[in-house]
């Protein structure tokens, strides 16, 4: 199917970009790499009628330390993510997670920005980001401010992003090598059914968790039940990844009904610690 009408502007700059949302409020739309928003509009689920592309905005596409953090463009595509020896290094979870995301096609055109922003419950990056408690930065006219990933997924598809506001960078801390991502996917598109990311840091680990629910989410009931274990036992483990899913509403469609979506939960969760703590 064909997109409804639009008109295409392309912005130079950040500004620009912010003036034009403002000047077209809710009629206009993002366009980063388009692998989130093109689908949509060509089933006509979404039908901006003005399109701001940013992907020509030179400086948003970078990878770089920075006082003690790693900065991530909000353009940077998953395929840069993922060969960046700077995060194989000192943020690992981050290529890891790009690695599982579409084909080859999708990872050089998309961008770790627009996935985000996109907020899709089935998307790869939203666990990534919560496990390591980054810190997302929006502009608009009213300056820049940082949202924590675990305040940014508000809904289905919605962020704590205003209209007239863009995703410029994703914050985030450097970690050791125990880290992991495990997930199931739909086969065709790649999309997670379960998936599940996680952090071990001394003292503590952090459990990011998408496809599940409506929005992904952190499993705070198995960061409770690990807390201050450096070497938790398989017995341990199992009993923390039990918890994966608690109070949590889970999705059902063609792909996974949702008790099995919260078996996946369990499951993944158990195989991601395991290979994290080195179990």
């Amino acid at each position: 199917m064909y997109p409804a009408p639009f008109e295409y502007l392309r912005p130079a700059t950040i500004d620009e970009a912010i003036a034009l949302l403002v000047t077209h409020g809710e009629d206009a739309k993002i366009l980063a790499g388009g692998h989130s928003l093109i689908p949509a509009m060509k089933l006509r689920l979404a039908q901006p009628r003005y399109i701001v592309d940013i992907g020509r905005i030179r400086g948003m596409s970078h990878i770089r330390e920075t006082a003690g953090r790693i900065v991530v463009g909000a353009m940077a595509t998953h395929d840069a993510i993922e060969r960046s020896a700077l995060l194989r290094e000192k943020c690992p979870l981050l290529p890891e997670t790009a690695g599982h995301i579409g084909d080859v096609q999708v990872r050089n055109k998309g961008t770790i920005g627009g996935s985000l922003a996109h907020a899709d419950p089935a998307g790869d990056w939203p666990a990534a980001v919560l496990a390591l408690d980054a810190d997302i930065e929006l502009a608009g006219p009213r300056g820049r401010r940082t949202v924590k990933a675990d305040g940014f997924f508000v809904d289905l598809l919605t962020t704590a992003t205003a209209p007239d506001e863009v995703l410029v960078e994703i914050r985030v801390p450097i970690t050791s090598a125990k880290v992991a991502y495990e997930k199931t996917e739909q086969k065709a598109s790649g999309f997670a059914i379960a998936g599940v990311a996680v952090v071990v840091e001394q003292g503590g680990v952090r459990v990011g968790v998408t496809g599940v629910a409506a929005k992904a989410y952190r499993a705070k009931a198995v960061e409770r039940a690990l807390a201050g274990q450096s070497a938790p036992t398989a017995e341990g483990i199992a009993r923390a990844a039990a918890l994966a899913a608690e109070r949590v509403e889970a999705l059902g469609d063609i792909h996974a009904s949702p008790e099995y979506r919260l078996h996946l939960a369990e499951v993944n969760t158990a195989r991601a610690l395991r290979r994290a703590y080195g179990n």
